[in-house]
């Protein structure tokens, strides 16, 4: 429940370092948001992802970057900020065991395309076989 209790399980784990470039990363926000109360900009730290709230959420909250999670409230705008896969996550053991409870093994969420690669789809030869030719660009009228 204490901070200092958290800043010493991150650094043994070794995610402290994350934290520390979070931290360092606090600039000024450029353009006109200065104005609108959102005057910096800082980079997301770890995802600290946990099943009960014993204390974890007050113990980490003053850590800067670091984002706390319930697993049930889980989404992608948290595990892939800005649509960039790979955010660094750290499961407590609860909320690790607490995913098969969520995910049944045979309702995983599945791919919608085999495929993902989208423009070699478009440009393949069977799609551009079928697809009407593009219509000229007409120029406007001065």
């Amino acid at each position: 429940t204490k901070t200092k209790q958290a800043v010493t399980l991150m650094k043994a784990i070794g995610a402290y370092d994350d934290v520390e470039k979070a931290k360092e990363s606090r600039k000024v926000r450029t353009g006109v948001g200065k104005i609108r109360n959102r005057r910096h900009t800082m980079r997301k730290g770890p995802l600290v992802i946990y099943k009960e709230d014993n204390g974890i959420t007050k113990a980490f909250r003053n850590l800067p970057g670091v984002t706390l999670l319930n697993v049930s409230r889980m989404n992608l705008l948290h595990l892939a900020p800005g649509g960039h896969l790979g955010r660094f996550c750290i499961w407590t053991e609860p909320a690790f065991k607490a995913l098969g409870e969520i995910y049944p093994s045979n309702i995983l969420p599945r791919d919608m395309m085999k495929n993902a690669d989208l423009t070699r789809i478009i440009n393949s030869d069977e799609i551009q076989r079928v697809v009407r030719p593009a219509k000229a660009q007409r120029r406007p009228a001065i």
